[in-house]
């Protein structure tokens, strides 16, 4: 009997010295998944390896960085306002009902032209002051009825009359009839509405029918092509100082702007700047819109201009860039930048001449772990 179990012991003891190794293929998931080398992935130094392939599906592009001499820029809070020459209000003189004009009531976006009848109002009364006004419009008739008269008898003696008298009487009935013809006209007459500048209808308050008071509101004309924008400076420096300005419109657009003058008051704490808009774009701005005006002072800053989309943020909330160093390879650069206006930012430190900084596609190399 020991001598059956001498070998299985000594069996025992080799299969737990060398225990069984699974075939290729055959393996049961113990050892850790190797990493793939040729996909994106951070470096330990914190720089980015990114293939060509990727960078092609991202659409990443480059820009060459060359210090130049840059305009400083101040971005400013404005308002579009109407150029007060070339648009108006139509207010009613006194209180009354409103009457369409000859081709009805205009509405909004309505093309008029200056001094176009626009509506009627119908001077409304009480019935007390429409009765005096009856009651002279009678008395001033009577009495140049009974001057006529007067008149007629002394041309017939013209010969014993002196001429002073005759001309005298002629007078006082040329002065009766005009005065009755005022009252008439104020008992008849209607206000007309006139559009006080050529342009187009963009406020309308009026409906066939309606009683308005005296000074309301009724109609406004502006002139699209003629507009005025209104920012506020905080530093009163700035008036002093401006050599352009201009509204992004999106899209790389921009509505130029020409330096009209300053206040010399201050409202809200803000000193008013007033520019005049210009050339395209100016239909994609309305009275009343709030915008954002980029004022370029003559001084200028040396440093570098990229797109503001460049710009990240680092875990330490560091404005930086991606700078591409190899063919694959990119690096973080904590930078310095100023403004520039609405699409572009001035990088002051941080880049040397030649560096290719990433424009295109930043925010998906940002996330690359």
């Amino acid at each position: 009997m020991r001598k059956h179990l001498l070998p299985i012991t000594l069996l025992a003891a080799s299969l737990m010295l060398n225990p069984a190794q699974a075939g290729e293929g055959h393996d049961h998931g113990d050892a850790p998944a190797a990493s793939n080398s040729n996909g994106p992935q951070r470096l330990p130094d914190g720089s980015v390896f990114l293939p060509k392939p990727a960078q092609r599906q991202i659409g990443m592009r480059t820009l060459i960085s060359a210090e130049q001499q840059l305009p400083r820029s101040l971005e400013l809070n404005g308002l579009v306002l109407m150029d007060p020459n070339a648009g108006g209000k139509v207010q009613a003189m006194a209180a009354g009902r409103l009457e369409p004009g000859p081709r009805g009531l205009p509405t909004l976006g309505q093309t008029v032209r200056k001094g176009e009848l626009l509506a009627y109002v119908t001077p409304s009364a009480s019935s007390l002051e429409r009765s005096n006004q009856l009651a002279q419009l009678a008395e001033l008739r009577a009495a140049r009825q009974l001057a006529e008269k007067r008149l007629a008898r002394l041309r017939e003696l013209a010969d014993t009359v002196p001429r002073k008298d005759i001309e005298s009487l002629e007078s006082e009935v040329a002065s009766l009839g005009e005065r009755a013809q005022a009252v008439g006209g104020g008992l008849s007459g209607r206000e007309a509405l006139l559009a006080p500048a050529s342009g187009v209808i963009t406020s309308a308050h009026a409906v066939a029918g309606q009683v308005v008071d005296a000074r309301e509101l009724l109609f406004e004309v502006v002139d699209p092509q003629r507009l005025r924008v209104e920012a506020l400076a905080y530093d009163a420096a700035v008036a002093g100082d401006v050599h352009g300005a201009y509204i992004p419109v999106g899209g790389g657009a921009k509505v130029a702007l020409s330096f009209v003058g300053a206040a010399r008051s201050l409202r809200d704490q803000a000193l008013p700047l007033s520019f005049k808009a210009q050339g395209e774009g100016l239909t994609q701005l309305a009275v009343g819109q709030p915008v954002k005006v980029i004022v370029q002072s003559r001084s200028k800053v040396s440093g570098v201009a990229v797109p503001a989309a460049a710009l990240m943020k680092s875990p330490a909330n560091q404005s930086i860039v991606w700078v591409k160093v190899a063919a694959e390879r990119f690096e973080p650069r904590v930078v310095r930048v100023e403004p520039l206006d609405g699409a572009s930012v001035a990088i002051t430190s941080g880049l040397k001449n030649s560096d290719r900084v990433v424009t295109q596609g930043v925010p998906l190399l940002n996330q690359i772990r």
